[in-house]
């Protein structure tokens, strides 16, 4: 979901932002369009203002045009208006040359620029489609020295080395690619958030608070709702006998397949060990299985294998990376089949759930699986990240998907997502056994008699 508006919930730090983008021959003219809409809805997030937030354009293909500069607009309704104008120039691909007009021209005082300072950065974004037909290494570097930030987006066919060669460090969080410019506004949420600075972590739902959450300057602090204690880990509270500790019958279906790339891996699995430290496994209570999928699927250990919280996150540590196709039908089917059939440890009357990662669109078809889990009576929930299409997700989610649906542009972020899901993956036990619950019924019976008096 798309950050809050800013000036409400989050602000946007003073920036001198210069959009670099690519529209050389190869980028076909609705997929020019695509850039111009991901542009848009960078903007829209913005703080816009002479005293704030300034944004110009440069397009480039064999030359460089400045479409806008960073004193030609000073409200948000102009600069969208300045983007949808834009035509693609269909001629060759000099990146170099673009990032050499943007440190001699865009980010110079002339152009709009401001003078360094602690409070608000000069930001560049390039996207761009090819192999540059020039070099990129030794402007880039000019630029950074000059501080300028410079965010780098490959599409497609681009050649990543020199992505790495235009991008600040860390490179990780300077360098994007995306399959195709169809797929491009789903990056969009990262630039959203690269750019706002929350002032108030409670509103914005940033925060691991499991009931309620009390905002103070630049932080915050979790409290609980009457009846309820917190806990000594200062985020969850206590007043029923159930939560994390229900018994419970968990069971991951991750995505192998070769996009997700081997760097990423490892951060998906660190997202299911997450989970996992949230729950207290025994017999009796969460039982966790682990299933891996790409062009075929595979069991990486069943429920109950492993009895310990230990045991369970180091078999996801030693879990090899299968690297192939994305077949998550065939996966869904194997959940429903085997993962939590009684001949795979599950509990008979123990709530099952399933919990679906995926970073792109299935190969083959998900829908009857899909339903089957959820007719079964398994809470499903899903996670896609990158290219994940989110109609897809919605089709393996319970009711209600926006409670069971989750996506984020970056792998980087899905820590965010696990801290969400081991609040929701909670099981209560009966409750009545619940004080807060017990005396909300205590008082609707005294306004039941009252009202009847």
């Amino acid at each position: 979901s798309p950050p809050p508006p800013p000036g409400t919930l989050c602000r946007t730090k003073p920036t001198d932002l210069v959009f670099i983008v690519d529209s050389s021959r190869s980028v076909r003219p609705h997929d020019f369009e695509k850039v111009k809409a991901f542009v848009a809805r960078v903007i829209e997030a913005l703080d816009v203002g002479p005293n704030a937030t300034r944004v110009g354009l440069l397009n480039y293909g064999s030359s460089v045009r400045s479409e806008f500069s960073l004193r030609s607009h000073h409200t948000k309704a102009a600069l969208l208006r300045a983007v949808r104008a834009i035509r693609p120039l269909a001629t060759g691909t000099m990146t170099g040359l673009a990032i050499q007009f943007a440190l001699s021209r865009a980010f110079s005082a002339a152009e709009g620029s401001r003078e360094a300072a602690p409070n608000f950065n000069k930001v560049a974004i390039v996207v761009t489609d090819g192999r540059p037909q020039d070099g990129v290494r030794d402007v880039s570097a000019r630029a950074r020295a000059a501080g300028i930030e410079i965010f780098a987006i490959g599409v497609g066919r681009v050649d990543m080395g020199t992505l790495r060669q235009m991008a600040s460090e860390p490179l990780d969080e300077h360098v994007d690619y995306v399959e195709s410019y169809s797929v491009i506004e789903k990056l969009t949420h990262k630039f959203q958030e690269a750019f706002c600075v929350v002032s108030d972590l409670c509103a914005t739902g940033d925060h691991d608070c499991e009931q309620e959450c009390v905002s103070t300057p630049g932080t915050y602090r979790c409290a609980c709702r009457d009846g309820f204690t917190l806990n000594a880990d200062g985020r969850t509270c206590s007043a029923c006998s159930g939560g994390l500790g229900s018994a419970l019958d968990l069971v991951f279906l991750i995505d192998g397949s070769k996009s997700v790339r081997p760097e990423n891996f490892e951060l998906v699995k660190k997202f299911i060990n997450q989970i996992v430290d949230s729950l207290e496994v025994s017999d009796k209570q969460a039982q966790v299985g682990l299933v891996q999928y790409s062009s075929s699927v595979r069991q990486e250990f069943p429920l109950g294998h492993f009895k310990s919280k230990k045991d369970i996150k180091a078999a996801v540590k030693k879990m090899s990376y299968m690297e192939k196709g994305t077949m998550t039908g065939q996966a869904l089917k194997y959940l429903v089949d085997s993962s939590f059939s009684i001949a795979n440890g599950a509990r008979p009357g123990v709530p099952k759930v399933g919990i679906v990662f995926t970073d792109g669109r299935s190969q083959d078809y998900i829908s009857d699986a899909a339903k089957k889990a959820k007719d079964s009576g398994f809470r499903m929930f899903a996670v896609g990240v990158g290219n994940a299409v989110e109609d897809e997700l919605r089709e393996i989610a319970s009711e209600p998907v926006a409670e069971h649906s989750f996506y984020t542009a970056d792998f980087r972020t899905i820590s965010r997502i696990g801290k969400k899901l081991q609040m929701k993956i909670c099981v209560e036990e009966d409750p009545c056994e619940c004080k807060s619950i017990v005396k909300f019924q205590t008082k609707v019976e005294e306004l039941i008699n009252s009202l009847q008096q």
